[in-house]
């Protein structure tokens, strides 16, 4: 609870300091921008969290997201699927792609690193080659489809909640519930904990492992589709770079330890939207975007020391009172 209200402090006076040097920036229309945007990115933040929470990692989140995204209109457009049939077609190899992860880590026992690696250059690699490296889109013939990702629901005022912050706030409760009211959730912190203790007591590592994955590229397919959908152009070489490095660090700054056994649903997504305000701040206030990356991982780094550093403050604590304990 403690990181979850520090990371919440430090986006709360990001906000203040940028609107206060720059009043357009909470404005309607801006605020509006960066919650569909921090809406994506939490979304694919949930998905990594999973992954982390074992104390492992997916870095193939972002060719996912590009392989989908290039898929989905391809499908639709040029092979005549009905949208439903696409989505769910796209859905499914999303979901093939971390049950193969899954098996690879569990069975074959590969590191995490090395499969999501791998597979960061192979599905990169197919988008280019299915499409022909061509950039794909919906064109103007699917306008009604786009709204899936485009709809705004209007409050008072001049502000707007995208729909895709519903589809966020819908993925986040559902995960809460999920890690925090089920067994299954209690063996993810488990294994990310201690691995051997948890199969020693009885739990399906492997299992709950590639469940993890599953899951996580499961849910960078949905952030796929919805990307897809609201930017309706993608170009397979770059849709979706980096994201992965979004997602990680968002779960990171939220309170995931990539030790495992550690992060919050709560912590992950302010973590996501963070990083956008982050991102729209230095827009805003005419820090060229060249230092874009240098003010995240600036932020990245403060947040992890940090962390560490209560860690480190907090079991000093604990071992002076003990020995207090001890001398009485």
């Amino acid at each position: 609870m403690k990181r979850i209200l520090g990371i919440l402090g430090i986006l709360i006076a990001v906000m203040v300091v940028t609107g206060i040097l720059q009043p357009a920036f909470l404005s309607g229309y801006n605020l509006s921008n960066v919650t569909q945007l921090s809406a994506y990115f939490a979304i694919l933040s949930i998905g990594v969290m999973f992954v982390i929470i074992t104390g492992g990692i997916d870095l193939s989140i972002g060719p996912v997201v590009g392989l989908v995204g290039c898929l989905l209109p391809l499908l639709i457009v040029k092979y005549g699927f009905h949208p439903a049939l696409a989505i769910a077609f796209v859905m499914g190899v999303a979901a093939l792609i971390g049950t193969t992860h899954g098996l690879l880590i569990t069975k074959a026992k590969l590191q995490p690193f090395v499969v999501t690696l791998c597979g960061w250059l192979i599905y990169r690699g197919l988008a280019r080659w299915i499409t022909g490296d061509a950039n794909q889109g919906f064109g103007n013939s699917f306008n009604g489809l786009l709204e899936i990702s485009r709809k705004k629901i209007p409050l008072p005022g001049d502000y707007q909640v995208p729909i895709p912050v519903v589809y966020m706030l819908i993925i986040a409760v559902l995960a809460a519930i999920f890690l925090n009211k089920t067994v299954w959730g209690r063996y993810l912190y488990a294994i990310g904990r201690n691995e051997q203790a948890a199969h020693f007591s009885g739990i399906n590592t492997d299992r709950i492992k590639l469940m993890a994955y599953v899951l996580c590229s499961t849910i960078a397919g949905f952030g796929g589709v919805l990307l897809a959908f609201d930017l309706n152009s993608m170009q397979p070489s770059s849709h979706g770079n980096t994201y992965e490095l979004y997602a990680i660090a968002a779960a990171v700054l939220g309170g995931c330890s990539l030790r495992g056994g550690e992060g919050s649903v709560a912590g992950v997504v302010i973590g996501a939207v963070l990083l956008r305000v982050l991102y729209s701040a230095n827009n805003m206030l005419g820090i060229p975007s060249t230092l874009e990356y240098v003010t995240i991982g600036t932020v990245l780094l403060a947040g992890v020391l940090a962390d560490e550093g209560v860690k480190w403050y907090s079991q000093r604590r604990k071992l002076i009172q003990s020995a207090r304990k001890v001398a009485a």
